[in-house]
């Protein structure tokens, strides 16, 4: 099942939201909106600095990933950015292809 990286960062709203909830009960809710579209939570993390939130998440594919975090972005609480994951394998096989590419001005 493919991984992605999701950071989200939290509005004013959603920080007052888990002010008053706390973290086990975020990580509940998406845990459970993943498993609504078929995927699964691998790792969830609360940061200090730049973003709030860094989760390794596993999804059936990315359309699923696009509408777990279009409804977390629609629900206003955080702003989230979804990085695909490739394996190391993944990355053997993308040396094996030979896109033919030409570079500007060439």
């Amino acid at each position: 099942m493919p991984k992605y990286l999701v950071t989200a960062s939290y509005t004013a709203e959603g920080a007052r939201g888990l002010l008053k909830d706390g973290g086990s009960k975020r990580r509940q809710a998406i845990e459970g909106a993943l498993k609504a579209v078929g995927g699964k939570v691998e790792s969830f993390y609360f940061a200090l600095g730049k973003d709030d939130v860094y989760a390794i998440v596993d999804a059936p594919d990315n359309v699923a990933i696009a509408a777990m975090t279009l409804a977390v972005g629609a629900a206003g609480g955080a702003v989230t950015h979804t990085t695909v994951l490739l394996t190391p394998e993944e990355l053997d096989q993308a040396t094996k292809k030979k896109p033919n590419y030409t570079p500007p001005g060439q």
